[in-house]
C-alpha cells in the first residue's frame, strides 16, 4: 500500500477511536445526569404523597447535583473508580461505600468528594479487597429487606434514610425524627439475616 495512503489510514482509524471513547463517555455521563433529574423529579413527586421528606427541594436538588459530578468525575478517573465507589448524599454529606482494590483508588475517591461543590462532610466507608458475587447479591438482597421493613412500619419515615450495604455491613445516611425512630430502624436492621453490622451516620433531629 502507499504509504500516503496507509498513514491515512491509520490517523482514520485513530479518528475513529477516539471519536468511538469520547462518545462512550459521553453517553453514560449524559445517563447519570438524565437518572439524576429524574430522581429530582421522583423526590418531589415523594413530598407531595408523603410531607415526611426532611430536605426541601433546594437541597434535595443540591445533593442529587453533588452526586452527579462526583459519579462524572469518578467516570473520570477510570471505569473502576466509577463502578466500585457507591454515593449517598444527604444535606451535602457525602457518604462513600464499597470495596476497592486499593488505597489510592480509595484516596482518589475521598479527594474528588471533598472538591466538589457544595460538599459539607465526607464519610469515608470505603474498604479494601474484592467482594465475590455471592457477596454482592447478599448486600442487594440485606438492603431491599430493611427497605422493605422500613418502609411497612408506620412509626419510620423512610423516605429520610438511605442504606448501603457491603460485605454484610448496613450503612445508613438520612435524619431521623428522634432517638426512638432512630432506634427501630437499628431493630430492623439487626433482625436481618447475613447482617454483621449496623454503621449509622444519620442525624436525629434536635427538640
Amino acid at each position: 500500500m502507499d504509504p500516503q495512503k496507509r498513514f491515512a489510514l491509520s490517523n482514520a482509524r485513530s479518528s475513529r477511536t477516539r471519536q468511538g471513547s469520547f462518545i462512550l463517555g459521553l453517553s453514560l455521563a449524559l445517563s447519570i445526569l438524565a437518572s439524576c433529574a429524574s430522581t429530582i423529579v421522583g423526590t418531589g413527586a415523594a413530598i407531595g404523597i408523603a410531607a415526611f421528606e426532611e430536605r426541601p427541594l433546594a437541597t434535595i436538588a443540591r445533593d442529587t447535583k453533588i452526586t452527579a459530578q462526583l459519579r462524572i468525575a469518578l467516570l473520570e478517573k477510570s471505569e473502576t473508580h466509577f463502578t466500585a465507589v457507591s454515593i449517598e448524599v444527604f444535606e451535602g454529606r457525602v457518604l462513600l461505600t464499597g470495596i476497592v482494590p486499593n488505597e489510592k483508588i480509595r484516596a482518589d475517591a475521598v479527594n474528588l468528594a471533598w472538591k466538589t461543590d457544595s460538599v459539607k462532610a465526607v464519610l469515608n466507608e470505603l474498604g479494601l479487597g474484592k467482594l465475590s458475587l455471592l457477596d454482592t447479591t447478599k448486600d442487594s438482597w440485606i438492603s431491599a429487606q430493611l427497605k422493605s421493613k422500613m418502609t411497612i412500619d408506620k412509626h419510620i419515615h423512610a423516605i429520610n434514610f438511605s442504606i448501603e450495604t457491603v460485605a454484610g455491613i448496613i450503612y445508613l445516611i438520612g435524619v431521623a425524627q428522634n432517638q426512638a425512630e432512630m432506634d427501630k430502624v437499628i431493630a430492623h436492621a439487626r433482625t436481618i439475616r447475613y447482617v454483621e453490622k449496623v454503621i449509622s451516620h444519620v442525624r436525629v433531629k434536635q427538640g
